[in-house]
């Protein structure tokens, strides 16, 4: 361990380093051009990440544009903090605002659901009726959690019987928290696991598994524990290097993988839970498992023209848009962001912050009839949690590529405190400033 005067300096410049990337953040990164005039009709389905931060950003940029946000839900989530509440460092409270409170002035919010998109016609429909013509839509939906689609489960289980559900809001990671708590006490089975569907912040699943243990590991009952995970696939993460890397870890730790299992079954009073495997059906006893369903796209886009067509995604829905510039493949009015898109990364908060400007930047080039160079090049991250007070920065491209954002600094394989602040302190600071059209 390094000396303690040489700790709290590189704490005190990692702070002060931590600080002025965040008023960077607060102002743009880039100068921006001057207003443009326009009268075009602007509408964004959805008030999450995505489609608040291009509405700001549109906002500021365009001088006369009419802007629709479409979306029903009066409370925006910070849902990197799910994981944080579920283990039990944040309240729920944590990750609750309101959509109102990030929203540009000047533009229409029409705060109900977008029941049908028809883009030939070039309007959407809301579920109480309205119809909104549109030059340019955006889709910012979102994906949907499919609960559904694991038989014997509900939403009414979590907290009990040693039922988790982080993703499924801040008071469901709360009360997952709950049961974590009791079952790190008690000891016995847990069970980790996640689906073979795309899905937001893939190494989440990674991220409980390894608080499970470290709390365990911390109260003297790791003895008692053992801890299994599931993997969808023949491997744990998708980039080669970082999958090596977490099964080392899980090595090190004392997790057991087992690979090509696909959760489709919960059976609360046994404690069983069902998988699908080459082999068929596999049973594997928990007394403390995380369910995460098949996430898959909203109805509304799942059922329209917009969906992709054919390959893997057939039956997720995802839209079906240009990798790089996020622009519709059949309909160049259209944009998908955020967890909506059909790209083959990106379903993360730090990727929306690169996927907006992108869009943004086509939208105005169409609208002054020029040509964007903007392209998205796959950038994800994942700040990956190994243990209370460690993470990795694990940054990454469509090429499984490893980014970092600050290389010579944050080593993105080793388990660092510095990583573990920029999850727990910086990343709300910046995605708040991203919110608002300033990162």
């Amino acid at each position: 361990m390094g000396h303690p005067q040489n700790l709290t300096a590189s704490r005190r410049a990692f702070l002060g380093f931590a600080a002025g990337g965040l008023a960077l953040a607060g102002t743009s990164g880039q100068a921006r051009a001057e207003n443009v005039k326009t009268s075009a009709k602007i509408v964004i389905l959805g008030a999450g990440a995505a489609g608040t931060a291009l509405a700001n950003r549109l906002a500021d940029r365009l001088d006369g544009a009419r802007i629709t946000l479409v979306d029903g839900r009066k409370r925006h989530l910070y849902q990197p903090g799910f994981t944080l509440i579920g283990a039990g460092l944040k309240p729920a409270n944590y990750s609750v605002s309101t959509t109102a409170q990030w929203l540009p002035r000047g533009i229409d919010w029409v705060d109900e659901s977008a029941a049908n998109i028809d883009p030939e016609a070039r309007t959407v429909t809301t579920r109480g009726g309205k119809k909104l013509s549109y030059d340019f839509l955006v889709l910012a939906t979102g994906l949907k959690l499919d609960w559904g689609a694991i038989e014997g489960f509900s939403l009414d289980m979590v907290g009990t019987n040693g039922l988790a559900a982080v993703y499924a809001g801040p008071e469901y990671a709360a009360k997952s928290w709950q049961a974590m708590d009791r079952f790190t006490d008690e000891g016995g089975i847990g069970l980790f696991t996640r689906p073979a569907t795309e899905m937001k912040c893939a190494g989440a699943p990674l991220k409980y598994t390894f608080l499970t243990e470290d709390y365990a590991t911390r109260k003297g009952s790791r003895g008692r524990i053992e801890i299994n995970y599931a993997a969808h696939s023949g491997s744990l993460f998708s980039v080669p290097i970082v999958n090596e890397k977490v099964r080392m870890l899980f090595e090190q730790r004392g997790i057991d993988i087992a690979y090509d299992r696909v959760l489709k079954a919960i059976d609360p009073g046994r404690r069983i839970a069902t998988f699908a495997s080459p082999e068929g059906d596999v049973e594997m006893p928990y007394d403390f498992t995380n369910v995460i369903p098949p996430m898959v796209a909203p109805d509304v886009v799942r059922d329209s023209p917009l969906a992709v067509q054919s390959g893997q995604w057939l039956d997720q829905g995802w839209a079906d848009v240009d990798k790089s510039t996020m622009r519709h493949i059949r309909y160049p009015e259209i944009f998908a962001i955020g967890d909506i898109a059909g790209v083959p990364k990106g379903k993360t908060a730090a990727s929306v912050k690169w996927q907006v400007p992108v869009a943004e930047d086509h939208i105005v080039a169409d609208i002054t009839g020029t040509l964007s160079p903007a392209i998205y090049n796959g950038y994800t991250s994942c700040p990956m949690i190994t243990r209370i007070g460690r993470a990795m920065l694990v940054e990454f491209d469509y090429d499984n590529n490893l980014t970092p954002s600050f290389p010579g600094v944050i080593a993105p394989l080793e388990e660092l405190w510095v990583s573990w602040l920029m999850k727990e302190i910086a990343l709300k600071a910046t995605y708040n400033a991203m919110l608002r059209g300033k990162a």
